[in-house]
């Protein structure tokens, strides 16, 4: 059963970017509603110094909505004998020796064996498991209709601006017709955020459009040792912190997770033995998290130096290295421990 408080197809602030290790996963599920392939990076700092960088044939990232993608996610849990229940929203969760107790909004409960959080960074289950957070990002973003001329130009064409504000950037994603306009800088700088996002928006042309949506949220990194398990329920997701610190790109370790979150929760029901569920953290522990331990490096670095960053991306080598990235044809990890990476990274953290 899934428990959703919410009822699809629902919108939700995201850039909507599938990388490679997300298209993995999703590919077997459901056919990824994109609405536009992206071969075409443009880079610029602080809004200058723009760099133009054109692919191959082969896409970079696809880009969805939300609301298709999730909503698409939930018809095949549905088709493939899931009951999801929409509007239900969970206010608690307790659990003993036999299994996980959760109350809804409207009283009535759910009884189970096991239980998996997904209810993003600030729900009940995070809280319910203890998890930390020592990253905090105030994203803030607008969804703008553009009209057909506008979908020429930015077809295919993701823009990636490095902000002044330590360790922010902007984003422009490209969907058909309308564009993903954003900006993400570490939370406690409330009002540069919003006015590096107006400025944004007005350098781009873009500030006569209405938005169909104005919104933000918090985006968390779990600490090193903050907890993906309390007994019977797992943290999958934003709700466990998982996303690449140095991007947020938090979609593909969502659906990462919860692909080990579901294979632990399986082995531990047939085994009938509630142990097997650290099989989840192992899975976590060998496959996502040396990802952020890279992206927190990376992120030292860049807050430091986003000149540096630039400069690397105007390079072929930085620019096929980018591609391969967001292919998810290298990791974070495997980038940022090549010798040249872990030089600059050591180098730019220390000046």
């Amino acid at each position: 059963m899934v428990l959703e408080r919410a009822e699809y197809p629902r919108y939700k602030t995201c850039g909507g970017g599938l990388i490679g290790a997300s298209l993995e996963v999703l590919r077997p599920l459901i056919k990824p509603p994109a609405r536009d392939s992206v071969r075409i990076g443009v880079f610029t700092l602080h809004g200058g110094r723009e760099i133009v960088h054109r692919g191959t044939n082969d896409s970079i990232i696809e880009m969805v909505t939300r609301e298709e993608l999730d909503n698409a996610l939930q018809l095949a849990a549905s088709e493939a004998g899931v009951t999801v229940r929409q509007g239900a929203l969970a206010r608690s969760i307790d659990q003993d020796e036999s299994g996980v107790t959760i109350r809804l909004a409207d009283g009535t409960t759910i009884r189970a064996v096991i239980a998996i959080g997904a209810d993003g960074s600030g729900g009940i289950s995070a809280r319910h498991v203890g998890v930390t957070f020592d990253q905090v990002d105030l994203g803030l973003e607008v969804e703008l209709p553009i009209p057909e001329s506008l979908q020429d130009h930015w077809r295919g064409r993701v823009l990636l601006d490095w902000g002044r504000i330590p360790g922010s950037y902007g984003w422009v994603f490209p969907k058909s017709d309308r564009l993903t306009v954003g900006v993400i800088a570490a939370r406690g700088n409330g009002a540069e955020t919003r006015a590096y996002l107006d400025e944004f928006v007005t350098r781009l042309g873009l500030d006569g459009i209405e938005p169909l949506h104005d919104s933000g949220h918090l985006t968390r990194c779990r600490a090193v040792d903050s907890p993906l398990r309390k007994g019977r329920v797992l943290v999958a997701g934003d709700a466990a912190g998982l996303l690449e610190p140095w991007t947020r790109e938090g979609i593909s370790f969502a659906l990462r997770s919860g692909v080990f979150a579901g294979a632990a929760a399986a082995a531990a029901v047939a085994a009938a033995d509630p142990d097997r569920l650290d099989g989840y953290r192992d899975e976590v522990g060998r496959v996502l998290l040396p990802e952020m331990a890279a992206g927190r490096r990376l992120m030292t670095a860049f807050r430091r130096h986003p000149g540096a960053f630039h400069f690397v991306i105007g390079r072929r080598a930085g620019w096929r290295m980018f591609q391969r990235l967001c292919r998810s044809e290298i990791t974070f990890e495997g980038a940022a421990n090549s010798f040249p990476v872990r030089q600059a990274i050591a180098v730019l953290s220390r000046i």
